[in-house]
């Protein structure tokens, strides 16, 4: 496989650093907040729907997701819920936005060893501002030749980021905690895709079928097993 690809492409969230259990922390801290108007079954599935009604308009991230906890929490309760309620939902917000990276065990030492014979580009979907600000305190930004944040993460996103920077889709491996966002898009193109789960998924990011049939896919459990598997390619 080293013949064949020269450009290791990398997901941000959930692949280099923690973020999904900062989303999940929230939603326990939203349900007993709403506990008294609804159970956290129904909180859930309204917040869910809501988010998915608001993707188009506010895309993916922090502020998405506060501003959709706000508008559910005023439907949930039929505008009854305190001012100082919906600023605690605010306070849930800006915790997240200020909550330091977090690195995944071995993701330092594996993307400084792969940018020592590979290009390395990363490719991240959400907030500008916020997806700037974790590159920047990640401390892995000096590693990858190029860096992306995009509002969306389909076929078409990747294939216009590979052609802006002169890569040839089928010499690109991407890896990634998301078989939606990172994997099957690229495996779509023509590429390679190593998936790394993260012990939790949102919702909208889950799909049925896992494409171990697949040639190019690869899976496995931590990132400092990757330069073992490029090795056994």
């Amino acid at each position: 496989m080293t013949a064949t690809f020269h450009t290791i492409a990398f997901d941000a969230d959930d692949t280099l650093w923690h973020n999904e259990n900062l989303f999940e922390e929230h939603h326990r801290k939203y349900c007993q907040l709403l506990a008294e108007y609804h159970d956290a079954e129904t909180v859930e599935s309204t917040l869910f729907r809501t988010e998915m009604r608001n993707l188009e308009l506010y895309g993916y991230g922090v502020k998405s997701f506060t501003l959709s906890s706000i508008e559910t929490a005023i439907k949930l309760t039929d505008g009854a819920i305190p001012a100082e309620e919906l600023r605690r939902i605010i306070d849930f917000g800006k915790d997240m936005l200020a909550h330091p990276v977090e690195l995944i065990d071995g993701a330092a030492e594996t993307v400084a060893d792969l940018g020592q014979t590979h290009d390395l580009i990363l490719i991240t979907k959400g907030d500008l501002r916020d997806q700037e600000r974790k590159i920047a305190r990640s401390g892995l930004a000096s590693h990858f030749k190029h860096i992306e944040v995009v509002s969306n993460k389909n076929s078409e996103d990747y294939a216009r980021i590979f052609r802006r920077h002169g890569i040839e889709p089928s010499q690109v491996l991407m890896v990634g905690n998301s078989l939606k966002s990172d994997i099957l898009p690229v495996l779509e193109l023509g590429g390679y895709g190593v998936h790394i789960p993260y012990h939790l998924t949102w919702e909208h990011e889950r799909v049925e079928t896992v494409p171990n049939e697949h040639s190019k896919f690869h899976e496995i459990a931590s990132i400092k097993q990757l330069p073992e598997l490029l090795a056994s390619l």
